[in-house]
């Protein structure tokens, strides 16, 4: 049998280039849902449509405890700038806290509701609790009719000044941390400092972890005004935490628009300074440990490595370590040290080192500080050193 060849097609391929322009607005206020206070009625109706628009509420159930009349008040908000607000039903209560992120099932209410409700992409769903409730119904958001517009409230410091400002949405799977998500902007963030009066100490506290991150990359300035202010911080100081999560919030957001790489395509994530330590601590925890509690370690641990090659002073070193101490941080739990005699255990701390990796893909990248304000990447470490580094705050 005789087998003939074709020829190789000579088209040349089609090459493009698709440019996407985001914006969006992060604003801070007090009593968003006060009928004196036309905000979140104005951030809607700013697309220029007469007519308006559908609105899908969500929220964190835990509110519910200190604002106990949150959904009467949206509802009556809604009603009262009606020109502008439709409910599609009345707001709904769904859990919150890491916990959320591990049940599909929530994901799958909020799509009921969005097709229920007939939301398009012109319509809202208007998310309102902490960081990791804002993650589940961010990813349902983005995920329903390719993307509905998401408008966050985060009520935690952590949502405020960090993970309610970004890009990301995501969903625990397979024991992994954020294993489904999405890239997908908010139509438009609302920061209310009045939630913040209401949190438990280790929820004020756990967020301030995220700003102690970005100023050691980012802004020596920014770190030392947080020593200077520590002890008000630990002490509810109500005006040095706005000035601390405006900051850290306009530091995240200069990344995401000037990094060159929004979306993490490559294999660098600066922002994510301690965070290959405190994502699998708050695993083998059963995330009992709060994300910003696993972070403050997870910055302590790195630290310690970085002192301990050589890249921090001993000085630079103890002054990050006392900082978070005076903050009200615990720089050591005995999650990381359990399993480290036991390299296929799978809560072995550094199993997190390869999770980190495979998260985003291509080389091991880890940012390590050469100074307080500057960041440094790397892309292999020595583990008989951050077991040294263990050791030490252990001690």
């Amino acid at each position: 049998m005789l087998i003939t060849h074709k020829s190789p097609v000579s088209l040349q391929p089609i090459q493009q280039s698709v440019r996407v322009q985001f914006n969006y607005d992060v604003h801070f206020t007090n009593g968003l849902f006060d009928l004196d206070n036309p905000l979140l009625a104005q951030v809607i109706a700013v697309d220029g449509e007469i007519k308006p628009k559908k609105l899908l509420v969500v929220v964190d159930e835990g509110l519910l405890k200190h604002h106990q009349r949150l959904l009467t008040k949206i509802s009556i908000y809604a009603k009262f700038y009606e020109e502008a607000i439709t409910l599609s039903q009345q707001p709904i209560t769904i859990p919150g806290g890491e916990s959320v992120k591990n049940e599909p099932k929530f994901v799958e209410q909020i799509h009921q509701l969005i097709d229920a409700g007939g939301l398009c992409r012109h319509s809202y769903v208007l998310a309102i609790g902490g960081g990791a409730f804002l993650d589940m119904v961010g990813y349902a958001a983005a995920t329903a009719h390719r993307g509905i517009r998401l408008l966050r409230v985060p009520t935690t410091v952590l949502g405020q000044n960090d993970s309610g400002v970004g890009v990301k949405n995501g969903i625990n799977a397979f024991g992994k941390k954020n294993f489904l998500g999405t890239f997908m902007p908010p139509y438009a963030v609302l920061n209310d400092f009045d939630f913040l009066t209401s949190l438990d100490d280790r929820d004020w506290r756990s967020g301030i972890a995220e700003a102690v991150k970005v100023a050691l990359i980012k802004d020596a300035n920014f770190f030392d005004s947080i020593t200077t202010d520590a002890d008000k911080l630990a002490h509810r100081d109500m005006k040095a935490m706005e000035k601390l999560i405006y900051r850290c919030a306009q530091l995240h957001l200069e990344h995401i628009a000037t990094s060159g790489d929004p979306f993490e395509k490559g294999s660098s994530r600066p922002l994510d300074f301690g965070h290959w330590a405190a994502h699998k601590l708050e695993q083998i925890t059963n995330y009992k440990l709060r994300h910003g509690e696993a972070v403050a370690i997870g910055i302590a641990l790195d630290s310690t490595y970085s002192y301990l090659i050589g890249l921090l002073t001993e000085s630079e070193w103890q002054n990050i370590l006392a900082t978070l101490k005076r903050l009200g941080f615990t720089l050591y739990v005995s999650a990381l040290t359990e399993q480290l005699h036991q390299p296929d255990h799978p809560h072995n701390l550094f199993n997190g080192l390869t999770e980190f990796r495979e998260h985003l893909g291509g080389q091991l990248t880890i940012t390590l500080l050469q100074g307080i304000g500057q960041g440094i990447e790397v892309h292999q470490v020595d583990l008989s050193v951050y077991r040294e580094a263990i050791s030490m705050l252990q001690t």
